[in-house]
């Protein structure tokens, strides 16, 4: 019977067992620059199977929050560079999530103050983080975005492929495209934000072709067995909503099965809450989307995430339905997460008021269950 605990080969990289820290955003990079802190966060959790960093940005114009981390100067990527050497020293595998906020950021964020871009001008029902002149954090709502031209969509696609290139040279395993919770990527494939009447909106297939260019783009640079992808089907996070997910969706690992990535990371339900969240009139349905993925010819890692407990955890893995399982809050205050499932440990309580900017606390203070 297989385990949480079993090594795993992910195309070709091996994992020391089947367990996944999800993307955190922590908000402690001041300038897009990850801090020497960053190296002892990740380094923690390196016991991870796979550590799959924050989101981070592939270009000033793909920043939606403060002090989050980049992708696109020097200094970022020696920044990173410090982190994955630290994380491969303990024997660590370490990918980072590419990302491009869309609608979803504050023209205070953008170059030369300039509205956030999207599929369409549509403004998003959601609040992103600003930190003002005293160094106090706080949510506001989230500014009325512009179109992009269509002639400006490459330049991003490059953008993606670019950043791909960067986190090879910093040393990091391989990238998760962040196509999921309402960011541009997912912005593309909604029809309640793209309302675009050209090759990139309308059909299901335009919608997707956004997507599909980034991914080739990113295959080309770097192959498919270090290119993975993020999705959430149903989340109605940052605004993110379509009245027939199950079709559109299918279409996407459809044509993901056709690349051959390495893994596909899906988020069940409501990001970050209920599990049975559902869009459209129709409970969405999983097994149907891993099955179309597997017909295709999808030979990648199914990945899943959203409140998984232990009990959860195990049960989906020896059946066969998941090959990975991803944890996302409970690695904030459990760096030591891998050893608790092993051992039946309780988890650490984490402290929500420390999750977003910020210095040492609520960072790289949760001590392990031995040192308790």
């Amino acid at each position: 019977m297989r385990t949480l605990f079993d090594p795993f080969d992910l195309s070709g990289l091996s994992l020391s067992n089947r367990i996944v820290m999800a993307p955190l955003t922590r908000n402690r990079s001041p300038n897009a620059v990850p801090p020497p802190m960053a190296a002892t966060y990740y380094t923690q959790r390196a016991s991870a199977g796979l550590l799959i960093t924050e989101a981070t940005a592939i270009s000033q114009q793909g920043q939606g929050y403060a002090d989050v981390p980049g992708l696109y100067s020097a200094d970022a990527l020696n920044g990173w560079r410090a982190v994955t050497d630290a994380v491969h020293a303990q024997g660590g595998k370490i990918v980072v999530q590419l990302w491009h906020v869309g609608r979803v950021s504050h023209h205070s964020l953008q170059p030369d103050d300039q509205a956030p871009v999207a599929p369409s001008a549509i403004q998003a029902k959601a609040k992103t983080y600003l930190i003002d002149h005293d160094g106090n954090g706080r949510f506001m709502p989230t500014s009325m975005p512009r179109a992009l031209e269509i002639n400006e969509i490459a330049g991003i696609v490059h953008d993606y492929q670019q950043a791909a290139r960067a986190a090879m040279a910093a040393g990091f395993d391989g990238v998760e495209i962040h196509a999921a919770n309402g960011y541009l990527v997912d912005q593309f494939l909604r029809s309640n934000s793209n309302h675009r009447t050209d090759a990139y909106g309308g059909s299901i297939e335009n919608r997707a072709r956004f997507l599909f260019e980034i991914i080739d783009a990113i295959s080309a640079e770097i192959g498919t067995a270090r290119t993975g992808i993020r999705l959430s089907p149903v989340t109605p996070a940052n605004d993110a909503y379509d009245p027939q997910p199950q079709p559109l969706f299918e279409h996407v690992v459809q044509g993901l099965a056709k690349r051959a990535i390495a893994y596909i990371h899906l988020i069940e339900g409501s990001t970050g809450a209920a599990r049975d969240h559902q869009q459209g009139d129709q409970p969405f349905d999983y097994s149907a989307l891993k099955q179309a993925y597997r017909v295709a010819g999808g030979q990648g890692a199914w990945m899943v995430n959203n409140g998984y407990d232990a009990a959860l955890a195990a049960q989906t893995i020896a059946s066969g339905e998941a090959d990975l399982i991803a944890f996302g809050k409970p690695f904030i205050s459990n760096p030591d997460l891998v050893e608790r499932l092993r051992l039946g440990i309780p988890f650490s309580d984490w402290n929500s008021r420390t999750f977003y900017g910020g210095g040492e606390q609520g960072y790289i203070d949760y001590p392990a269950a031995t040192s308790c």
